[in-house]
């Protein structure tokens, strides 16, 4: 089977409640990049929680509606998107979510397989990609960290893709 990152969750995300109501049986699964300290919530609790709170039962039940578009954006950018958009929009996506070191990189190092499993490519065709994006001066290289050199280029490309 072929990977694919749905999404990264860092400081104070949830993870793991596309599992709930199927009886344990989990269809994604999770894995860290870096060191991390994990909560774990017992079903049941969670279950009462939801029948006794109704403020937590909205607020959550607005967190799955969020998550169902942001899977439905990803499932048509995949369909319909060219890679190098794809590729693009990943690292918008990731500069958003994680924001920039001082050096101005985006705080997170992936490899090129990770970021390929989140653009929906192989291997690669992200390396191609990542070379094209370079010499177009988009973005620069340091090792694995990335520096998006140009935003409204990298934007671009997500827009021209999906028009």
């Amino acid at each position: 089977d072929k990977e694919l990152i749905i999404r990264f969750a860092n400081n104070g995300k949830i993870f793991g409640h596309r599992g709930l109501g199927r009886n344990g049986v989990y269809p994604v699964s999770a894995a860290a990049l870096e060191d991390t300290i994990v909560c774990y919530i017992d079903i049941e609790f969670f279950e009462t929680t939801l029948k006794v709170n109704t403020d937590f039962t909205y607020k959550l039940l607005m967190f799955f509606a969020s998550e169902l578009g942001e899977s439905e954006r990803k499932m048509r950018n995949l369909a319909h998107m060219p890679v190098k958009g794809r590729v693009a929009e990943a690292l918008i996506i990731l500069k958003d979510q994680f924001g920039l070191t001082p050096e101005g990189f985006i705080n997170i190092e992936l490899s090129r397989q990770d970021l390929a499993s989140f653009s929906g490519a192989t291997y690669e065709t992200v390396f191609r990609v990542i070379n094209e994006l370079v010499n177009e001066k988009l973005i620069s290289l340091a090792g694995k960290s990335i520096m998006i050199t140009n935003h409204g280029g990298l934007y671009k490309l997500t827009q021209e893709a999906v028009a």
